[in-house]
């Protein structure tokens, strides 16, 4: 054990060396740094020095190292502790090996004597492989180690009994196109980026249930519980509904209102020139002064719901661009249950810096009002599978390779602010009370100490705060404790779908799915019918998702809703694919029925069951995946790690990311144009099957692979053969010798192809 200890702390001394004897140089000549900025490693406040952040903030630090190392996410406990994730293992080098080496940690970070830096480092879990969220809930943690998501018990801050979770949390993709986030949402359940399951513990047992596909890296709420993410080429996506909603139809491959652009506008204005990004070296990636001109790498939004920064703050989206040193800030407004959002500067950004090591990657609420950055402060931000010869030139020449052990936690705060520090007394009147907070983070919290302590104590006082009129965040908040207590009564539900103010009524709605049963539900469907009759168009797409809630009570008035609402709204595509998300191998026999009280063709409900009725019919002409995985199982394994993310694996592609390789012509046509694009990627517009495929509909770029040590001209050849025999594409195999020739052909080429190049061919 000794032996152990002294290891662990021989290489805590020498990563923090490493991080010093890199800094020195630059610290003694810091006047001489110039306005393209630093590329070697600073101190953490030298750091700051070079950042700009927006008039009246600053920018204070939390920790860096040698207490932490290569964060990439974190959540605070009740105490003000921070829990970080370390993911040291994260591209050694532009090889990217070393990478399956466990030296992964959990730390747990705290401020022992209260002057707002964190003094003390606890390691709660180390040796683990690439480990990127955790998520605290009923006395343990949710530790995300792909492929498997793991709960450990917490007792005196060490892991105690270890349970998996779920074997395939992040069994596909690569280290950019993996699960990430575990969200504690306001409905009790626990929400990711980059994946379609969400996450419930019920006494000893883990629910899992399937949910809309959400994002990249990094995913955030508001108020009300709508849940808000991004891709790397995105600024700003989300749900105008509550989350739980529409997911139950895997026929329907849009629901209105999940996956929405919230902010269109992807410009970015760096402060430092930004040739260190993956593809600077294509037309119009930058701009004149060499700084990256959209987002390149999107991720960690948050939602800012704190009491710090003023109410001009309140509903904005902050999201992190690490490829360019920034973060971005967004105001965001609601007109009805639809969300948008513009940039709140044009020419410049909330905080931006000169630091080329700078890379922000989460950002986070603190529960004393201010926004906390976690910054892996590191030269190599681009995974390995997408890493072009260009990048890896850049990244060798400004010797951005080492050092790896560093990493900070930065909060952003106002001027002259003085920061509360908050305790959560153990007095249920007092937790309660601490659910009305101005602080949207502390309401989180309180919610999570009285769920996961049991607390039944406060149901006294919870029953009295949904009855409050002038507070509506304490009454949402007590309302889902009362649900994650599971001691919500129906009568209180009723009562609360009575109210006049739209956000409560919304919430009691969302509540009626944990709750409904054999007797409750009868006075359920009354409800709904009656709001049916009063035509808010608002509600309408509520009544629709809670049909199917009904259904197992009374399959004759789930279907009188439905029919209903779809003769009631029949051009409003909200409304009819909240419909339609009830329908799962029904939607040919509704047409049918719908089709007598509504014949025109052209009205938006029609339009979308046809969709669907017509894609239905061309799946069941698509080949069997096992016999063509069997015939190219490497083939298969690569387009599940590398393709599948972003084309969806029935080949129809990804909205936001990616058009279909289903029948494509790309796919089926000439080998040699296939090749090319695999092997050097694809920029710009792209025609498939009539339609073109532009930005935002999809993301601009195609990465190749041309450059990666670990994909052979055999891997290629497979993985092409794969998707030109999957689905309905019927073309001819790929072999390895036409592999070989189009990379010898345009050996050296580190540009994407654009469709006018192959095309000319």
């Amino acid at each position: 054990m000794k032996l152990y200890i002294y290891i662990v702390l021989a290489l805590v001394v020498f990563t923090f060396y490493q991080c010093q004897t890199h800094r020195k140089t630059v610290e003694v000549n810091k006047e001489l740094i110039p306005d393209t900025s630093s590329s070697q490693v600073i101190s953490a406040e030298a750091s700051i020095k070079l950042m700009k952040v927006e008039d009246g903030f600053e920018v204070k630090l939390v920790a860096a190292e040698p207490l932490i190392s290569v964060p990439v996410a974190s959540v605070f406990d009740a105490k003000g502790r921070l829990w970080v994730v370390e993911m040291v293992g994260y591209m050694p080098d532009v090889q990217g090996k070393g990478e399956d080496i466990p030296n992964g940690k959990i730390v747990i970070l705290e401020d022992k004597n209260g002057d707002g830096q964190m003094d003390t480092r606890k390691v709660f879990l180390d040796s683990l492989v690439l480990p990127r969220a955790i998520c605290l809930i009923d006395g343990g943690i949710l530790v995300a180690e792909s492929p498997n998501l793991w709960y450990y018990e917490i007792k005196n801050d060490q892991p105690g009994k270890r349970v998996l979770v779920d074997n395939e949390y992040a069994a596909e993709g690569n280290v950019e196109h993996q699960p990430n986030g575990l969200l504690r949402a306001l409905d009790n359940w626990i929400y990711n980026a980059k994946s379609t399951k969400r996450y419930r513990k019920k006494g000893d047992q883990w629910l899992i249930e399937k949910t809309h596909f959400r994002g990249q890296w990094g995913i955030s709420q508001d108020n009300y519980g709508r849940l808000y993410y991004n891709d790397n080429s995105t600024n700003l996506v989300g749900d105008y509904f509550m989350p739980g909603f529409a997911a139950g139809n895997p026929n329907l491959k849009h629901v209105f209102g999940f996956e929405e652009r919230i902010v269109r506008d992807n410009r970015v204005y760096p402060a430092r020139i930004t040739t260190g990004v993956n593809r600077a070296y294509v037309a119009g990636v930058l701009d004149d002064s060499l700084r990256l001109k959209n987002f390149t790498a999107a991720c960690g939004p948050v939602i800012y719901r704190g009491n710090l920064f003023g109410p001009e703050y309140d509903f904005n989206a902050f999201v992190a661009e690490p490829a360019a040193n920034l973060i971005k800030r967004n105001i965001l407004n609601e007109k009805g249950f639809e969300v948008s959002g513009e940039q709140a500067y044009k020419g410049k950004e909330f905080l931006t810096s000169i630091d080329e090591r700078f890379r922000p990657v989460s950002l986070y609420n603190g529960l004393d009002g201010a926004l906390y950055i976690v910054d892996m402060y590191r030269g190599i931000i681009q995974h390995k599978t997408y890493l072009t010869p260009y990048l890896k030139d850049e990244i060798l020449k400004r010797n951005l390779t080492e050092p790896l052990g560093c990493g900070r936690i930065y909060k952003v705060v106002p001027k002259g602010k003085r920061l509360a520090k908050l305790n959560f007394s153990n007095n249920p009147k007092v937790l309660v009370g601490l659910l009305g907070h101005t602080n949207g983070a502390v309401r989180d919290m309180a919610q999570q100490v009285l769920i996961d302590g049991k607390r039944i104590d406060a149901i006294p006082y919870l029953r009295k705060a949904i009855t409050d009129k002038t507070h509506s965040l304490l009454v949402i908040h007590a309302l889902w404790v009362l649900e994650g207590l599971s001691v919500l009564q129906a009568d209180e539900v009723l009562n609360l779908l009575k109210s006049d103010n739209y956000n409560i009524k919304v919430q009691a709605l969302s509540v009626i799915p944990s709750i409904i049963n054999v007797n409750s539900s009868g006075a359920y469907i009354a409800v709904l019918q009656k709001m049916l009759k009063e035509n808010d168009e608002l509600i309408a797409p509520y009544i629709a998702f809670l049909a199917g809630y009904i259904k197992p009570y009374n399959e004759k008035a789930t279907d009188g809703l439905l029919v209903a609402l779809g003769k009631k709204y029949p051009k409003n595509r909200y409304v009819s694919t909240a419909v339609i998300s009830n329908l799962a191998h029904k939607e040919e026999a509704f047409a049918t029925s719908i089709a007598n009280v509504l014949p025109d063709t052209n009205l938006v409900i029609n339009q979308q069951l046809q969709n669907i009725i017509t894609r239905l019919r061309n799946d069941k002409k698509s080949k069997d995946p096992e016999l063509l995985n069997k015939e190219f199982p490497k083939g298969a394994a690569l387009f599940a790690s590398s393709c599948q993310t972003c084309h969806a694996a029935d080949g129809n592609g990804i909205s936001s990311l990616a058009p279909p390789l289903n029948k494509s012509e790309w796919v089926t046509g000439k080998k040699d144009n296939l090749i090319a694009i695999v092997l050097y990627g694809l920029t710009g517009p792209v025609k498939v099957n009539g339609h073109l495929y532009e930005a935002p509909e999809v993301s601009s770029d195609m990465p190749g692979i041309a450059h990666s040590d670990e994909i052979s001209d055999d891997d290629v050849a497979q993985v092409l053969s794969f998707i030109r025999g999957s689905w309905q594409n019927n073309a001819a195999k790929v072999n390895v010798e036409e592999v070989t020739k189009i990379r010898s052909l345009y050996k050296g080429r580190d540009k994407p192809f654009t469709i006018t190049e192959l095309e000319t061919k």
